[in-house]
C-alpha cells in the first residue's frame, strides 16, 4: 500500500454551504475588484487556474474543442482564467498547446476573442507558459536492455564483480544484454546489482532528465536558452491579446526544480537558494524587459515540495519576498505534484506526478487524515503572504486547494490568507458558480465532489471532464462528445432563471 493510502484513511463529507443573498454577495469581499499589476483591474477576486484539457492538436494548435473548453468557463465569468500550461518551445509535446512560434498566434488570438465575447469583456484573461525536459514512456523491458541500456566499461566492471565471473569484462555486448533481461526474471537482485539507481530508474520508470544532468549540453544551456524562450513567449502571448502571463514555476517541470532544495546544480544555478533563485529572476526580468511593465507578468510556483530533501514554505516564503521586489505582478501558490515520490506507471505510459503523496497534497481528496482536503493548502499561500507584506510589498497573492463554498473563499479573504481565490475542481464542476453565487441562485450550484475523477482522466491523457455532467444529455443539440464517444465534453448550460 502507498504511503498515501496508509495515512489517508477518513472519508469527509463536504462542509455544509451556505449561499448569499445578492445583496450580500454585493458586499463580499469576493466579488470586490482588485488590482493586479499597473494597470490591470479585475472585477472580482474569483479565479480560475490553469487546467490542462488535452483538447488542443498533437501539433500544439488552438481546436474548436479547446475554444468551447474556454468558452465555458468565460460564461460563469469569473475575475481571472488563466489558460492552461502553454509550452514555449517549438517542439512536439503532444495535445498540448503552443507558444513556442508566431504560427500559433492566430488560433490563440481566436481563444482571447472567445473568452472576450463569452464573458461580455467581464474575466481577464492570462496564459501559463511552461518548459519541461524529457521523460519517457516505461519501456519494455526487452526494448531497455536491447536498444536503451548502454553498455561500457563501467558497468561491465559492475557486472564481472555482481557475478564474481571476469569474463563480462570482455564479453559480448549482445550477451550481456541478454543475460541482464533473463536475469530481470529470476534474479533481480544481480540486475539491481549490476544497473546504477538511474538506469533502473529508467527501466522501473521510463527515462527521466533532471536540470541537474549538466553533463547533457542542453540541460547545461538551459540558464542561456530560457530567458529567451520566455521572453519571446510572452511577446506572443501580448500579441495575441491575453491580458498577461503566468510563469510556471511550480510542480514537477523545468523552473520548479531549479527552485527546489533538490537543485544541485555546481554551476552557479544550484546549491544555495541565491543561487537556485537565480534562473526563475532571470526568467521574469528577461519577460518584463519584453513585454514591458504594464503588462501582467505573474509567477506559479510551490508553498511546498513535499518530497524528502525538497523546499518547503519558509524557502517559498523567502523567494515569495524575491519575486515581489523583482516586481512579480501576482504570486500563485500550489503544493506538490512531483516525479520524485510517484508512483511506477504501466509499461507504455510516462510517470505522472500526481500519483503519491506530493500529488495528492496538490490535490486533495475526500479519502484524507483527520485534517481533511477542504482549504487544505491556504497555509502556505498565508504565509508567504506574510512574508511579502513584511518585505514591504502589496503583490497579489493566489491560493488554491480544495476550495468549493462561498464561506470557504470569503473567510480566507477575510482573514488576510490571500488576495485571490482558486478553484479549478469546483469550476469544472460547475463552470457557472461563481456567477450564480454572485446572483443569488447558490443553491444551484453543482458542487465538486473531490473525488478526483477529473485528475483519472488526465493521468492518462484523456480529454478531461467531470462525472457530475459528462453523461448528462448526451443526444442534445450540439453536444459534442469525447473521443471515446461516451461523454459530453462540456458542462450542460445556464440561463440565470431572471433572464
Amino acid at each position: 500500500m502507498s504511503a498515501v493510502g496508509e495515512r489517508f484513511r477518513i472519508k469527509h463529507a463536504l462542509p455544509a454551504a451556505r449561499w448569499p443573498t445578492p445583496e450580500e454577495a454585493a458586499r463580499a469581499r469576493l466579488f470586490q475588484p482588485a488590482p493586479i499589476g499597473r494597470r490591470l483591474m479585475a472585477e472580482q477576486r474569483t479565479w480560475v487556474p490553469a487546467m490542462v484539457p488535452w483538447r488542443a492538436t498533437d501539433e500544439g494548435f488552438v481546436t474548436d474543442e479547446v475554444l468551447a473548453w474556454y468558452a465555458r468557463f468565460a460564461e460563469g465569468r469569473p475575475g481571472v482564467m488563466v489558460v492552461e500550461a502553454t509550452g514555449i518551445r517549438d517542439v512536439a509535446s503532444g495535445p498540448l498547446l503552443r507558444i513556442g512560434d508566431d504560427r500559433f498566434i492566430p488560433g490563440l488570438r481566436r481563444l482571447v476573442e472567445t473568452v472576450r465575447a463569452r464573458s461580455d469583456g467581464h474575466t481577464r484573461l492570462f496564459i501559463q507558459l511552461i518548459d519541461f525536459v524529457a521523460v519517457r514512456r516505461r519501456p519494455e523491458p526487452a526494448k531497455y536492455f536491447h536498444r536503451h541500456l548502454g553498455v561500457d566499461e563501467t558497468l561491465r566492471r559492475r557486472m564481472a564483480h555482481a557475478a564474481a565471473d571476469p569474463a563480462w569484462l570482455a564479453a559480448d555486448e549482445r550477451a550481456i544484454r541478454e543475460h541482464l533481461l533473463a536475469s530481470l526474471l529470476d534474479d533481480r537482485a544481480f540486475v539491481e546489482a549490476v544497473l546504477t539507481p538511474r538506469q533502473l530508474e529508467a527501466l522501473d520508470f521510463g527515462y527521466r532528465e533532471r536540470i541537474w544532468d549538466t553533463h547533457l549540453p542542453w540541460i547545461a544551456e538551459l540558464p542561456r536558452v530560457l530567458p529567451g524562450l520566455f521572453a519571446e513567449a510572452g511577446r506572443r502571448a501580448e500579441d495575441a491579446g491575453f491580458d498577461g502571463v503566468e510563469l510556471h514555476y511550480a510542480h514537477a517541470y523545468t523552473m520548479s526544480s531549479f527552485l527546489s532544495r533538490l537543485n544541485v546544480r555546481d554551476d552557479g544555478y544550484g546549491g544555495p537558494r541565491e543561487h537556485r533563485v537565480r534562473l526563475p529572476l532571470e526568467v521574469l526580468a528577461a519577460t518584463r524587459a519584453r513585454v514591458g511593465a504594464d503588462y501582467v507578468v505573474g509567477i506559479r510556483y510551490l508553498g511546498d515540495d513535499v518530497v524528502a530533501g525538497g523546499s518547503d514554505v519558509e524557502e517559498a516564503a523567502w523567494f515569495g519576498a524575491r519575486f515581489a521586489a523583482a516586481g512579480v505582478d501576482y504570486l500563485s501558490v500550489s503544493k506538490g505534484g512531483r516525479f520524485e515520490d510517484a508512483k511506477q506507471p504501466r509499461v507504455g505510459e510516462a510517470v505522472y506526478p500526481y500519483t503519491g503523496r506530493s500529488g495528492y497534497e496538490c490535490m486533495p481528496t475526500v479519502i484524507s487524515d483527520a485534517r481533511g482536503p477542504f482549504g487544505r493548502n491556504v497555509p502556505l499561500a498565508a504565509r508567504i503572504r506574510a512574508a511579502v507584506r513584511e518585505a514591504g510589498h502589496t503583490t497579489p497573492i493566489v491560493t488554491s486547494g480544495g476550495i468549493g463554498t462561498f464561506e470557504q473563499a470569503e473567510a480566507i479573504l477575510e482573514r488576510g490568507e490571500a488576495d485571490f481565490v482558486a478553484a479549478a475542481r469546483q469550476t469544472l464542476a460547475d463552470p457557472d458558480w461563481f456567477r450564480k453565487t454572485r446572483l443569488g441562485y447558490g443553491h444551484l450550484v453543482r458542487r465538486c465532489e473531490f473525488t478526483n475523477y477529473c485528475e483519472g482522466l488526465d493521468q492518462h491523457h484523456k480529454q478531461v471532464t467531470c462525472k457530475l455532467w459528462d453523461r448528462l444529455d448526451l443526444d442534445g443539440t450540439d453536444v459534442r462528445l469525447a473521443a471515446d464517444g461516451k461523454r459530453r465534453l462540456g458542462a450542460p448550460p445556464w440561463t440565470p432563471p431572471a433572464e
